[in-house]
């Protein structure tokens, strides 16, 4: 079968790491980058050979690919993605889908109308501690408690990054789809309510830099996450992942992670090193899974793009992931507009 070609449009932490992956992977063909300063920019070898591009939709004319990569900010992802179906090509986006539910409904319509395969960046979907992490989750009965946050203590150039995020959503919409995401596969339970509080924490943001959300589900499950960006941030603050049910619990243990890095290291945001079980009826003693042998963040995103792949040669059916992705958002831009309102909304 003929190599995929690809455009990759956005070089930031995510975007270069999709790009080095389409590299390395046989099936595909990075054809060309796009990015505003791409002018200024200093191409790694793997990918130096790719025509470059500041302007998307010059990129998506001239090179009429296969595959368009979307790694740019929240606010371009719907505009990007569609233009990009609605030209032949297969679609890969970052997280959050888009900037709106509305937006994020019109842009799997138009994957189902082209009938173009739409993967969105659900990074943990891919990552096998994860995937046990929920298999686990999913036996320990219901209702399901969650409790989830990751707070990030960023300065200089992190900080410069999250500065930019922070122009488009605050970190509980921009991190907080991934780990709602989770508990959206752990209860298939309808979410129905959203409360939220947030905090501006410094003037250098026009929003709030930090925010914590409670979700309900219909089957009683509830659960919070939070999120915080910025150098004021705590790294005690750093790593919650915890789930239990009438039957017992599910942990990620983290270990001493001052000792292996920092908040901001995003390699750190999917390690796991070890899962502890507990069985509430105690009929078994607790259980730890090693899991210290695992993808690093590169090689995460290489899975993802090995997916894209196979939903394209195998043609997989990618319905359920897409209306996955519509509802994560839904219930975090439901906690912005709590933040806003002071009220609870209902979904």
């Amino acid at each position: 079968m003929a190599r995929q070609r690809v455009l990759a449009v956005g070089l930031g932490n995510m975007g270069m790491s999709h790009a080095l992956a389409y590299a390395r992977i046989p099936g595909f063909e990075l054809v060309g980058v796009c990015e505003r300063r791409i002018a200024s920019r200093k191409l790694p070898e793997p990918i130096a050979a790719a025509a470059t591009f500041s302007n998307f939709e010059e990129a998506l004319t001239r090179l009429e690919p296969d595959v368009v990569s979307v790694n740019t900010l929240p606010d371009t992802h719907a505009d990007f993605a569609i233009k990009a179906m609605e030209a032949g090509a297969h679609v890969f986006v970052e997280k959050p889908l888009a900037d709106s539910v509305e937006n994020a409904e019109k842009v799997v319509a138009t994957a189902r109308r082209t009938r173009r395969k739409l993967v969105i960046g659900y990074i943990l979907r891919h990552h096998p501690s994860w995937i046990r992490f929920i298999e686990i989750a999913r036996e320990l009965g219901t209702p399901l408690v969650f409790r989830m946050n990751l707070n990030q203590q960023s300065n200089g150039e992190t900080w410069a990054w999250h500065k930019r995020l922070l122009s488009s959503f605050p970190p509980i919409v921009d991190c907080g789809v991934h780990y709602v995401d989770v508990m959206c596969q752990m209860t298939p339970a309808k979410p129905i309510r959203v409360h939220a509080i947030g905090a501006r924490l410094t003037n250098e943001v026009a929003t709030d830099n930090y925010g914590q959300l409670q979700v309900v589900f219909e089957d009683g499950s509830v659960g919070w996450y939070e999120a915080g960006w910025g150098p004021m941030i705590s790294e005690t603050a750093f790593f919650v992942k915890d789930v239990f049910g009438p039957k017992g619990s599910v942990s990620i243990v983290m270990g001493d992670h001052t000792a292996a890095g920092r908040s901001d290291d995003i390699d750190l945001h999917t390690k796991t090193n070890q899962i502890l079980r507990h069985y509430s009826d105690m009929s078994r003693p607790d259980e730890r899974i090693d899991m210290s042998d695992e993808p690093d963040h590169d090689a995460l995103c290489e899975r993802e793009q090995r997916f894209l792949l196979r939903a394209i040669e195998e043609d997989i059916e990618l319905g359920a992931s897409m209306e996955d992705a519509v509802k994560s958002l839904r219930i975090v831009l439901a906690a912005e507009e709590s933040i806003r309102s002071g009220q609870v909304v209902t979904l």
